[in-house]
């Protein structure tokens, strides 16, 4: 099979990975690696990042590495590192031996600086950050050379071994490349890749006082571990030729190559770590794993299935331009799976109560119904029903615009696996707000009894109102109101709706956190994870049951 027939219908990274293995690169090796910094929790940009990878290295049966970038121990922590691994393990990938981190290499890191060093491609600058970052220059002008650009190798190397010892305090010195401040990318102006910090680090403690920066670290360490291909988000396009000059100025084992491709851009979401701390820190969210958050601790939280999750980074795919998706299509794939697997309740946000006055005053019922109309698999439940039932507040109207096919007075309905039932009276408080609604129910319509002929345009959805459970549901909408969110100053005030007392039916008494429902008619829901059995149980919204944005749009 040639090349281009293997390649065809797939994406330029692929691509670009079959050219390489025909050409006999790596030694036929796909060698991938996601490195999250340990400084906040993953997010769905991640998420596409975590499916790329290592979807690749199976794909070429290959291997990826799950490498913590832990080179800055001031916003970094344990805990941090715990979260991102379940966040992995969740999506449905494992590491297995390939775990690594960045201060594994703290060694290698300074042995490689040392070697720029003394080939006279590295300085110690003693200059202040803001001296520095005035001498850069612009887009349209040169930066300036530092005065201490032309220090002697004995005198770098004599600098930064004292740095290393922490005989300086933090911003006096910083190795920098020696490159050219002329260069038309800013990126090569003699960027800085070791800077001093006294702060314990989670994994080394006090043995370092000195850490690399991103560029440098990132690089080394591919190197180290064979990456044949580094997958990078498109703002490192820019930082690719300082990449590859630290592997052309550096004796290493082998030779990575980075490929860029666009970030997720999502819809009525921010991605940025430092926002989304700042939601956080600030109390503007339950904390990292909310369930509005869009981060992948909070989409499970959230009740998302990690395969919907998979499904969307699928069908997103990767490419060079960037682009803002909409959030229907990652609602869509999580609505199609759990269409598939969810088994069905019925649940009243809104409870009126309906009392059947030919119904026996002490009779319960039981009714047959299924958990899934496509599925059956899934089996079946019983519902119980009395005279007295639960519907929905709106499922009434006393007077009703044109093809309202709900319960109306003088109207008749279907029951859900039920009766059909007719509106004879409507009983109002002295403020002439409704309290119950009277009906009459014909025997001879049970559902499924096959003997009854009758039929009615609508159909409504109920629960026995001494048969049933109380429930707290939480109704969510998207955090961030405008479609492509600059600041958290775009926070929707609306973006949660808490709905008390709500009526379920009562086989849903004994349903633990993590177990998925479609409330019929109503939306998909999932147990919130700090929902305790004996007590009142808290649902949350995964989704809708239709595309609300595109109702919303078109409105």
């Amino acid at each position: 099979m040639t090349i281009d027939a293997t390649a065809k219908g797939k994406d330029f990274i692929r691509q670009s990975i079959l050219s390489d293995l025909s050409e006999g690169k790596n030694e036929s090796r796909v060698f991938t690696r996601f490195p999250p910094e340990p400084n906040g929790y993953l997010h769905i940009g991640h998420a596409q990042s975590i499916c790329l990878n290592y979807g690749i290295a199976s794909e070429f049966q290959g291997r990826c590495y799950l490498r913590f970038d832990d080179t800055n121990p001031t916003k970094e922590s344990e805990d941090y590192v715990d979260a991102i691994k379940q966040d992995v393990l969740w999506l449905g990938f494992n590491w297995q031996e390939h775990l690594t981190h960045a201060s594994d290499y703290f060694e290698d890191f300074y042995n490689c600086a040392m070697q720029l060093i003394e080939d006279g491609n590295a300085y110690i600058d003693s200059q202040t950050a803001d001296e520095i970052k005035s001498s850069r220059g612009t887009l349209n002008a040169p930066g300036a050379e530092s005065p201490y650009r032309n220090r002697s190798v004995a005198e770098n190397q004599g600098l930064f071994e004292r740095m290393r010892s922490g005989e300086f305090e933090e911003g006096e010195n910083v190795l920098r490349a020696k490159i050219d401040m002329s260069a038309a990318n800013i990126n090569l102006r003699d960027p800085v890749l070791y800077r001093i910090l006294h702060a314990e680090h989670q994994r080394t403690a006090g043995q370092w006082c000195i850490y690399p920066l991103y560029d440098f670290a990132h690089t080394v360490s591919d190197a180290i571990e064979g990456i044949t291909h580094s997958l990078c988000t498109l703002e490192f396009e820019d930082h690719r030729p300082l990449y590859e000059w630290i592997l052309d100025h550096l004796t290493l084992p082998h030779r990575p190559r980075q490929i860029e491709f666009s970030r997720l851009n999502l819809e009525h979401t921010i991605t940025s770590k430092r926002k989304l701390s700042e939601l956080v820190e600030k109390g503007l969210v339950e904390g990292w794993n909310d369930p509005r958050m869009p981060t992948i601790s909070g989409m499970r939280r959230r009740g998302y299935p990690a395969s919907a999750i998979r499904d969307f980074c699928k069908r997103v795919g990767v490419t060079k331009k960037e682009k803002s998706i909409q959030i229907a299509q990652l609602e869509n794939s999580v609505r199609q799976e759990l269409d598939n697997n969810s088994p069905r309740a019925m649940a009243v946000i809104k409870p009126l109560k309906v009392v059947i006055d030919n119904y026996p005053e002490d009779q319960i019922e039981s009714l047959a119904a299924n958990n899934h109309p496509k599925n059956q698999a899934m089996g079946t439940r019983t519902l119980p029903f009395s005279k007295e039932i639960y519907i929905e507040e709106n499922d009434f109207m006393e007077d009703p615009p044109a093809k309202f096919f709900r319960l109306k007075p003088g109207g008749e309905v279907r029951l859900r696996f039920g009766y059909i039932i007719k509106c004879e009276e409507v009983i109002k408080d002295n403020n002439g707000d409704i309290l119950e609604i009277h009906c009459s129910y014909d025997p001879d319509t049970k559902s499924g009894s096959g003997t009854s002929k009758r039929k009615v345009k609508g159909t409504i959805h109920w629960v026995s109102a001494k048969q049933c459970v109380s429930a707290t549901l939480r109704l969510y909408s998207t955090l961030l109101s405008a479609a492509n969110p600059k600041s958290i100053s775009d926070l929707n005030e609306e973006s949660l709706t808490v709905v008390k007392n709500a009526a379920l039916e009562e086989n849903l008494a004994h349903a633990s956190p993590g177990d998925r429902f479609q409330f019929e008619r109503t939306g998909y829901f999932v147990v919130d994870e700090n929902s305790l059995q004996g007590e009142e149980l808290v649902f949350n919204r995964i989704v809708t049951l239709r595309d609300s944005w595109a109702k919303m749009q078109k409105t």
